[in-house]
């Protein structure tokens, strides 16, 4: 029920499976965060950003994955309130979310081009990121992302009660921080609507048409509103919202679209 690896697990998993795993914890806007990381630290930064709930452990086998791991340096993130950066304390904020990872950015970028790859509602996350760090971000990858406000479904009758603190505590722990930031998604999408047009990093959407958590139009609106950038849309008719486990081939290619042989910090082009 916490959809994570303990540190005994993450640890045995990078050992074993990854080239030059490893894990680390930072501090952030008072927050303790935490990450995993493999590869080859002198290539680009691809950093993948789980749902909810969820944990980093979503991505983790994208580490072990030798053609990426020799073309990049992979970076698998606990959002707050999961995994092991303060499991069960929500951060329903979109802003502070994004300020919380951009350490991350920072500590890596030296140069090097960076690419954030999204699932659910990781997605308005790392939109959120290239929106507000745009000197940071040269790349997203949007996995069946919860960003068209008018498609959240109407579910306060059973969230807002769970989000009080006389009910919220009946909750484990990741459904709790998971229930308090989907009740506050739907006006943090109204919110981030107008924003969209500031992002001008190349943009590729994958999106299953069987998807029941996040309908396929949510598709339709990252093309509608991304006014300034280039938009690829990878639409999968057989693929659900689980593409990160059943269709991991799918987001392994849109990296690798990102990562032609050019020489480093020349990859992108926003002109």
């Amino acid at each position: 029920m916490t959809f994570r690896m303990s540190r005994k697990e993450l640890q045995h998993f990078l050992d074993t499976q990854t080239r030059n795993g490893s894990h680390h914890f930072y501090t952030a806007e008072s927050r303790t965060l935490h990450y995993a990381q493999a590869g080859d630290t002198t290539k680009p930064l691809m950093l993948f950003v789980h749902g909810s709930p969820g944990s980093l452990s979503a991505f983790t086998h994208f580490l072990a994955d030798s053609t990426l791991t020799s073309k990049a340096l992979l970076i698998t993130a606990d959002r707050p309130g999961f995994g092991h950066a303060g499991l069960g304390v929500a951060e329903p904020s979109l802003e502070q979310q994004a300020k919380m990872l951009k350490p991350i950015l920072e500590k890596y970028r030296n140069n090097r081009p960076i690419v954030l790859i999204g699932h659910s509602l990781g997605g308005p996350v790392v939109a959120r990121m290239a929106i507000d760090f745009p000197e940071l971000v040269d790349g997203l990858v949007l996995v069946a992302p919860s960003i068209d406000p008018e498609l959240e479904p109407n579910e306060m009758w059973f969230r807002a009660p769970l989000a009080t603190p006389f009910l919220s505590w009946v909750l484990p722990r990741s459904f709790r921080a998971s229930n308090e930031e989907i009740y506050h998604l739907k006006p943090q999408l109204e919110a981030l609507r107008p924003l969209w047009k500031k992002i001008s990093c190349p943009v590729t959407v994958i999106q299953g048409e069987k998807d029941s958590f996040v309908p396929a139009g949510n598709a339709d609106f990252a093309q509608s509103e991304l006014v300034s950038t280039t938009v690829s849309v990878m639409m999968e008719s057989n693929a659900n919202h689980f593409i990160p486990w059943n269709r991991p081939e799918l987001i392994r290619q849109a990296i690798l679209e990102f990562l032609p042989d050019k020489p480093a910090g020349k990859i992108y082009s926003n002109e």
